[in-house]
Formats: C-alpha cells, structure tokens, sequence
C-alpha cells in the first residue's frame, strides 16, 4: 500500500470514528525529512586551530577549540562555532555502557528526539579514557534563527562510562565538514578526574 493509500485509509476510518480529517493529515505529514547537503559545506576546524584544555566541575576535561562560544548549565556544558558544536552531558547511570544497551535503548531515544535522524553505525571503542560506546548519525540542525534555514549535519556521539556516572560527548558539524582529524583529538583528549 503506498503513502497516499494508506492516507485514504486512514481519513475514511478517522471520519468514521469522529476524529477530523485535517489534523490526521497534519499528523502523518508532520514527519521531519532530512535537509539536502551543503554544496560547499561551512564549518571545517582549520588544521591549524589552537585547543585548550576545559575542566569541568562535574569530573572531566576535554580539549576544545580555543574561542568558540561557551553555554554552561548545571549538567555539562557546550561550545558553538558557525555550524560547529561540542556539546558534554553528564548523567547517572547504574551499570556500564555496552554497544547492545546504546543501541537499545539511546540510539531510540536519540532518533525519538532528534530531527531526522539517521544512524549509521555504533561501536566500541579503546580511547586513552578507556572504553567507550560511539555512535555515528546524520541529522538537521536545529532552524537558523534570521534564515529559518536548517542543515544537514554530521554527528558522532561518544558515550564514557565510568562509577555510575556518563558523559555523553556530541560532535556535530555540517555534513561533509573535513573535521576527522579534530574530532579524534577531542575523543582522544577527554579524561576523567
């Protein structure tokens, strides 16, 4: 059955039951698609970008690039350039973090909640830290505020596990950004203290 059948379907059982054809099409149409591409994506690190180290009154230090905009709050905190952002979360959680309970339950979570999500893989992986989970996805951006514009951004989100206690690191730039080389540093830089 494709979508416009099924549509049929369900305006012809919804009028039967009472519920108004209109907002049962807002409803299935309300799906977020995923923005095109940037040509020419903004939002590479220059290779030549000074960081520094960030030490956080909840337990751990990462390295950040020097100058980018800087919002704490009371559970982590984030750091904005252009398109470009690192955002640390840190939450409690009982038992250790493992590529099946990530893809259980915080891959569903993230696609709940995120715009257009789309996940491409989650590993493990052995960082100067210790062990931790990553997954990699696509998603937009949040709407520029003057243009309304959204992107398609490039994402990986790092999972550290340790007593109880999870940061989650979130790298995020325009899709096709070239920031491989600095998000690896970012990854590998973060200790707990």
């Amino acid at each position: 059955m494709n979508r416009i059948s099924a549509l049929i379907v369900a305006i012809a059982a919804a009028s039967f039951v009472g519920i108004a054809p209109a907002s049962l099409f807002a409803q299935v149409n309300n799906a977020e698609k995923p923005a095109a591409p940037e040509k020419n994506p903004p939002g590479d690190i220059p290779d030549n970008q000074v960081f520094i180290d960030y030490r956080s009154p909840l337990g751990f230090k990462v390295k950040v690039p020097e100058g980018w905009a800087r919002r704490e709050s009371s559970d982590g905190v984030t750091f904005n350039d252009k398109y470009n952002t690192i955002a640390l979360l840190e939450s409690q959680r009982s038992d250790p973090v493992t590529v099946a309970t990530v893809k259980q339950q915080d891959v569903a979570e993230l696609e709940k909640a995120g715009k257009a999500v789309r996940v491409t893989a989650v590993k493990s992986v052995k960082l100067p830290a210790g062990s931790a989970v990553v997954v990699s996805y696509s998603s937009n951006s949040e709407p520029n505020p003057v243009t309304e514009k959204a992107i398609r951004e490039e994402n990986e989100r790092y999972f550290f596990w340790q007593n109880g206690k999870l940061v989650t690191l979130t790298l995020s730039s325009p899709m096709g950004a070239d920031n491989a080389d600095q998000w690896d540093l970012m990854a590998k830089s973060f200790r707990w203290q």
